[in-house]
């Protein structure tokens, strides 16, 4: 007795033990899902030791965590009334008072920097002293403001529009935690909506905490979202095809056993729920349903065939297991690549992916015969399905193609192999923080506003190393700085930068009695006065505290970039390199680019070359599997071809389409490979046993194949096609063209198993009609006894 036959009576006699077995685990693993943590940082797409990574952890251990900055901004000219004027500062006051609030500031809390001649220093003192009670007086504000300085130019206004922003910086200890959260939600959130209320005034809010937080939100949203729906998308088109409430009952149990060990593995893990984690619990409902599938359909089959419920169930496993357990082990392997990666986003997406997949194969095996075996046999309209003139005519129409019109098939596919070919050469590249946030939702639309406005949101930082203390504040270092900072102000896509000159010109300003005309660098002369009267300062600006470090040696300028793609984003990052090479000599200064958009960018960029190796691998271990199952080289090739042309189409679409490769769109190929090589299995199985039962005749072999598994191939691609579907109901539009790509490479490959297989194999008959092509030990195996008579 072989492996399956033993496996399939083991199974029904200890049918109780293996589901006490099952809820244990799914007990387990359900008290597993507390420990789920949602992600409060960005996804970081690089390896640790990376050099991108290693620059930037340099940067945050002198400077601290660079992304707390939320800003909040009014294009309402309204604002410079007096009750609107005073509620607004007030806003800024209000929310400087909470804990996890560093500092504000806002208007209300400007200080003039003023020359004190009789003490020579400087002296901070208010904006205003009183709070002004008539519009003249905040006009007069607004001038002051607008036109005498220029040091809050792009920090509180912009000149050009009558923007107003106030920034509220948040403790650097809480940015990337869950207090991050009830800030936002619980203290900011309410607070503007009550400014709104009250003053009629749409204010905007933006800045990369409050980004991410919102982001994560609508992460945690979806997740339910999109288990509805692949439940109830996947439990319709089942009861379509079946009509049996029964079947469709056990088909949901079966998700959601493995819904709820997906949740529990990654609490298990303690990993954080990331939008690639999302997509798990949804992904292993639609590749779950398949399995149910082909177990039910074989199920019915049998019964049809001879009624005996026993008999019927030990073949649902012994002949069905060992098919169904490869189409799992492919399409674990395909989501097992993203380990291999020193991405430890993917390795933690692969590890969960591939885990819950063989659970799938695991519970679908054990669950629906031994579920079945408590149930009275199915009623002669549930295997009403199995009879169908429509699917009938659908696969005689594929057998007629695949019998009389192969050159057609062949010519169909060269085809869209050249204008897929060409297709690819359209694509372009792209990685950005937010491009694929819901572009729907108001803080999307508020990262717009600040881009037009302000020239962007995402941090773009420049560290300078000047080899020596209190080198920064050197004059020749200042006037090199200022020559960076002159370029990076030139370019469209960046921000006016922040920097230690901002406070140093501001210093001349004052020293020359506040005239906004000599805000500017000082002479070397003008420096040693100005500098022994900043020394005697009643106070310092907290604005620009962080800009050097306490030693004086290193120096940081901050812009912010636009949402642009990654061409651009090399171009811009060339040109400001070339001006660093220029200004700053390598033997007296180190200079470095970082920020949390450089490192996501360079993450891209790391990721599409990783994607190569994975799919690579994907491709080889399913070849491995091949090789397993045939023995032999020229059907490896045969079952490649059908499955490697989809992935073609695919991106092709892509280029023509003009959806880019981003994190979210590379896992499409190496997902839909090993899902779509599903079909080929099914196929190439029963294909290898009717060349047993037909003394390896190939022709009768291969329709015979077509009309038995045609069936099952067609239910189960259009599941899978409409199972991804859902995914474009996200607002995400990374899992939108994640789940169309998929659902249309599938759709091709469920096209290509059943016309193009057939076809190549029908041509290549004379090559492939050898029994040394399907030695013993491989047929043994998967041939659990010596019925081969399924039709």
């Amino acid at each position: 007795m072989d492996f399956w036959s033993s496996l399939s009576r083991f199974i029904l006699k200890r049918r109780y033990i293996i589901l006490v077995v099952i809820a244990a685990i799914t007990y387990f693993l359900a008290s597993q899902m507390q420990y789920m943590r949602f992600s409060y940082t960005e996804a970081n797409l690089l390896p640790e030791n990376h050099k991108v990574n290693v620059e930037y952890n340099k940067f945050l251990k002198l400077f601290g965590e660079e992304g707390n900055l939320i800003i909040l901004a009014v294009e309402d000219s309204t604002l410079f009334t007096p009750k609107k004027f005073i509620d607004w500062n007030n806003l800024t006051k209000e929310l400087n008072h909470y804990p996890e609030v560093d500092f504000t500031v806002g208007i209300g809390d400007i200080k003039e920097l003023k020359k004190n001649k009789k003490e020579e220093k400087f002296d901070f003192v208010p904006l205003y002293e009183d709070v002004p009670k008539t519009k003249e007086e905040i006009l007069k504000i607004k001038t002051e403001l607008f036109e005498n300085l220029p040091f809050y130019d792009n920090i509180l206004f912009n000149k050009k529009t009558g923007t107003i922003r106030s920034v509220i910086y948040l403790k650097k200890d809480i940015v990337n935690t869950a207090a991050r959260k009830d800030f936002v939600f619980n203290v900011l959130n309410p607070a503007v909506e009550k400014f709104e209320a009250e003053n009629n005034i749409n204010v905007r809010v933006s800045g990369m905490p409050y980004i991410r937080t919102m982001n994560a939100q609508n992460i945690i949203d979806e997740i339910g979202l999109f288990v509805g729906l692949a439940l109830a998308v996947t439990a319709l088109i089942f009861f379509f095809f079946f009509r049996s409430v029964r079947a469709t009952m056990i088909t949901l149990l079966v998700v959601s056993i493995c819904v709820t060990w997906a949740f529990g593995f990654i609490g298990l893990f303690r990993y954080e729920i990331t939008v690639l984690m999302a997509l798990i619990p949804p992904l292993i409902i639609v590749i779950g349903v398949p399995n149910a599938i082909f177990l039910i359909n074989k199920y019915q089959q049998e019964v049809k065939k001879h009624g005996n419920q026993a008999k019927s169930l030990q073949r649902v496993i012994s002949k069905v297991g060992n098919a169904t357990l490869m189409t799992n082990v492919t399409t674990a392997s395909g989501f097992a690549t993203f380990i291999f990666t020193k991405s430890q986003l993917l390795k933690e997406f692969g590890i969960v992916a591939s885990i819950n997949i063989i659970g799938i194969f695991l519970v679908a095996l054990f669950i629906v015969p031994i579920v079945y075996s408590f149930l009275p046999l199915p009623k002669e309209k549930h295997l009403k399905h199995l009879e169908r003139r429509w699917i009938d005519t659908i696969v005689k129409s594929m057998e007629s193609i695949v019998r009389n019109h192969r050159i057609s098939v062949y010519a169909v596919t060269i085809v869209l192999i050249i204008v897929s070919m060409i297709g690819i050469f359209m694509i372009k590249v792209s990685g950005s923080i937010i491009e694929d946030m819901p572009k729907g939702e108001q803080f999307y639309k508020d990262i717009v506003f600040f881009e037009e406005e302000f020239g962007g949101i995402m941090p773009l930082e420049i560290i300078i190393d000047t080899k020596k203390e209190k080198g920064v504040m050197n004059l020749g270092t200042l006037k090199r700085m200022n020559e960076l900072e002159e370029t990076i102000d030139e370019i469209p896509q960046l921000s006016k930068s922040i920097s230690v000159l901002n406070i140093v010109k501001y210093s001349k300003q004052a020293f020359y009695g506040g005239n906004p005309k000599f805000y500017q660098l000082p002479t070397n002369q003008e420096k040693n006065w100005i500098l022994s009267y900043a020394k005697n300062a009643t106070s310092n600006t907290n604005l620009l505290n962080s800009y050097v470090d306490s030693t004086g040696r290193y120096a940081r300028i901050t812009t912010f970039m636009k949402d642009i793609g990654t061409d651009k984003m090399e171009i811009i990052e060339e040109r400001v390199q070339q001006k660093i090479d220029k200004e700053f000599p390598k033997e007296n200064y180190q200079v470095s680019m970082t920020g949390k958009a450089l490192v996501f960018l360079k993450g891209t960029n790391y990721l599409i070359n990783n994607l190569v190796i994975s799919l690579t691998l994907a491709i080889f271990l399913i070849a491995i599997f091949m090789a397993f199952l045939f023995r032999s080289f020229k059907m490896i090739l045969i079952s490649l071809i059908p499955n490697m042309f989809p992935l073609l189409i695919t991106a092709g679409l892509m280029g023509y389409l003009g959806i880019p490769i981003k994190p979210s769109t590379i896992l499409v190929f190496s997902i839909a490979f090993g899902i779509s090589v599903d079909d080929t299995i099914h196929f190439l199985a029963k294909y290898r046993q009717e060349l047993k039962a037909n003394n390896w005749r190939i022709k009768q072999s291969v329709y015979n194949a077509l009309r038995e598994t045609g069936v099952s191939m067609f239910y189960t691609s259009i599941v899978l096609f409409f199972g991804f579907l859902v995914f474009t109901a996200s607002s995400f539009g990374g899992t939108i063209a994640l789940g169309g790509l998929v659902s249309i490479t599938l759709l091709f490959a469920m096209a290509s198993n059943l016309l193009l297989l057939p076809s190549l194999l029908l041509s290549l008959e004379k090559t492939i009609a050898n029994k040394d092509d399907f030695k013993e030990p491989a047929l043994s195996i998967l041939d659990p006894d010596d019925e081969t008579g399924d039709k």
